[in-house]
């Protein structure tokens, strides 16, 4: 599904130019589930970006279904974030001034779906994810991990080919986090999704069936879960941070 290759990102000017990714490359299969981690300053949340058409790359290529994302104009551009990403934040990103099926069914509506059809399709989503029962409040009726369901629920609601989190438990608190994560491994399971995360916590990762590890910008090490339970994937996931050196607390 994703193709990254050979990516270069550049920040400041000829005087002062830092290199936030160094020659990344790889694919993304669809219906994988993978986490990507590193200390800050590794170029995870610049990856993440750059995938997400949030920034552009300096070089190299992001195909997506083999289209490269970087040549779309610009009215495409915003067609292809609507239509095929979908994006789930630490902080929600939900809209105050709509409520929870407004906010689940607003990439639908902006692009001109039935109104019918809009409501049958939040409905569905917000069933499974077991908050039918919050559609008609706002967000500030809500708690933190009925916001995130609710995140999750819009990224998914016009059938996105590709689901990008950035720090998606880091608002939450422990049971929150696992409840959030239960319902992504649901969304990717059951519901076919993929799923690319960006997360600083060991834990969230070990609910992933691949890990990149981020150091200064390359790729430092690759851990694919296979058949091993999530516990002992978990502690294969700490060993490699422990060889990654730098300071830990920023990386746990």
């Amino acid at each position: 599904m994703l193709e990254v290759k050979n990516i270069e990102k550049y920040y400041g000017n000829k005087n002062n130019v830092t290199k936030a990714l160094d020659r990344i490359s790889f694919d993304v299969a669809d219906g994988e589930f993978i986490a990507i981690m590193g200390a800050s300053g590794s170029g995870k949340t610049t990856l993440l970006n750059c995938i997400s058409t949030i920034d552009a790359v300096s070089a190299g290529e992001i195909l997506l279904d083999g289209e490269n994302i970087d040549k779309l104009p610009a009215g495409e551009l915003a067609r292809f974030r609507r239509e095929r990403l979908g994006f789930v934040f630490q902080d929600f990103n939900l809209l105050d001034t709509l409520n929870i099926e407004e906010n689940i069914g607003l990439a639908l509506a902006l692009n001109h779906a039935d109104p019918r059809l809009v409501k049958d399709k939040v409905e569905q989503i917000a069933e499974k994810l077991e908050i039918s029962d919050i559609l008609e409040k706002f967000p500030s009726q809500i708690s933190g991990g009925q916001k995130q369901r609710a995140a999750c629920a819009r990224a998914m609601a016009a059938g996105q080919s590709l689901l990008l989190a950035d720090e998606p438990t880091g608002a939450l608190d422990s049971k929150a986090s696992k409840n959030l994560l239960e319902i992504m491994t649901h969304i990717n399971q059951d519901m076919h999704a993929t799923i690319l995360m960006v997360t600083h916590d060991a834990y969230s990762a070990g609910y992933a069936k691949r890990v990149l590890f981020l150091k200064d910008g390359r790729i430092f090490n690759e851990l694919l879960r296979g058949g091993r339970s999530r516990s002992v994937f978990y502690h294969e996931i700490l060993d490699i941070l422990a060889l990654l050196g730098g300071d830990i607390s920023d990386v746990f």
